[in-house]
């Protein structure tokens, strides 16, 4: 019995670590939304905050078994391992998803953020000036970053380990979009598309035998470019993660307030009625950035009109919701269980 719920949870663990990674890769859902209404954010950011100068020492001393347990290793292994397997497998699926449906996918990840302001906030009972104060200026800080212009691509390698850092704040940060401010950077398709697609593609030649890449200059660079944005995201998860863990015990109700805020002003970025809008030149043709892609400027947001399209964009805005207060209930229920 016992066995068989360790297995489960093992299961569950890697199931979040995919919602995690999927999430991360989608502009303007933040993967620490997942962490936090599946119910393992603090002790995902207390596991990271783990990993010390106490932690290095237990590496040199040859203690790994030691070392495993002081960081919660089974817990960020297994999240982990969700969140890579989803970059090459559910983040792939999206991408289809996206460009086939974009309509019904951003208004599915709209009714999740709505279900993830409810969770949040009918747990919330420390209302006061302070989180009041805090709520207004995650909301305005949210909006703020979704109605920014682009910036241009930018391959130079201490640029990306800086992309890496900040990107990951949507690990650790609720309600910030990590992919969201790498497309504001300029780097979401180097980082997130075409630096990923070179790995998949370099593993699979290897597999085969195939060690041609190694004469390919371009493939080196997207493999040296993706090598640091990894870099730059793990520094930036281990960074983060200790300055959010003592925010978290000084100012919980603060920084709770604050999430919600960021949260609901992410509401503006997966507004799924929206047209792009490209830069173009005076004669009218389109600006290409340095890969040939279009450029895009910013999103044009308007209200739908009343037919059957905008009717199963609502259903799928209640299916999101849905989703949400379903992880709500299995949250429940295990907490139940372990108590």
């Amino acid at each position: 019995m016992q066995s068989t719920r360790s297995l489960k949870n093992k299961i569950f663990l890697i199931l979040k670590g995919l919602g995690m990674g999927a999430a991360n890769k989608v502009p303007g859902v933040s993967g620490g939304v997942v962490a936090f209404v599946a119910g393992f954010y603090e002790e995902f950011i207390y596991s990271l905050q783990k990993i010390n100068g106490k932690a290095f020492k237990l590496i040199i001393n040859g203690r790994f078994n030691s070392f495993f347990k002081y960081i919660n290793g089974r817990f960020l292994s297994l999240l982990i391992f969700g969140m890579i397997v989803s970059y090459f497998s559910v983040s792939r699926l999206l991408d289809y998803l996206i460009k086939e449906y974009e309509l019904f996918v951003w208004s599915l990840f709209f009714g999740m953020i709505i279900g993830s302001i409810y969770y949040i906030y009918k747990d919330f009972k420390e209302w006061n000036y302070r989180t009041i104060v805090s709520l207004i200026i995650g909301i305005s800080i949210g909006l703020s970053i979704s109605f920014l212009n682009p910036a241009k691509e930018n391959d130079n390698l201490l640029f990306v380990f800086f992309c890496g850092m900040i990107s990951v704040c949507g690990m650790t940060l609720p309600g910030f979009s990590g992919s969201f401010i790498l497309i504001l950077l300029g780097n979401y398709v180097l980082l997130l598309v075409d630096s990923v697609n070179a790995l998949s593609t370099t593993i699979y030649e290897i597999f085969s035998g195939d060690f041609s890449f190694t004469k390919n200059p371009e493939r080196i660079r997207m493999l040296k470019v993706l090598s640091v944005f990894t870099l730059g995201s793990a520094a930036g998860l281990v960074v983060f993660s200790h300055i959010l863990n003592y925010i978290l015990k000084h100012y919980k109700s603060i920084t709770f307030s604050s999430i919600i805020g960021f949260i609901i002003g992410s509401l503006g970025v997966v507004w799924p009625w929206k047209e792009t809008i490209y830069k173009t030149n005076i004669d009218g043709s389109l600006i290409l950035d340095s890969t040939g892609s279009k450029e895009v400027e910013n999103y044009v947001r308007f209200m739908p009109e009343l037919n059957t399209e905008t009717f199963y964009a609502l259903c799928f805005i209640l299916f999101g919701i849905s989703i949400v207060l379903a992880l709500e209930i299995y949250g429940q229920k295990t907490r139940k269980i372990d108590a």
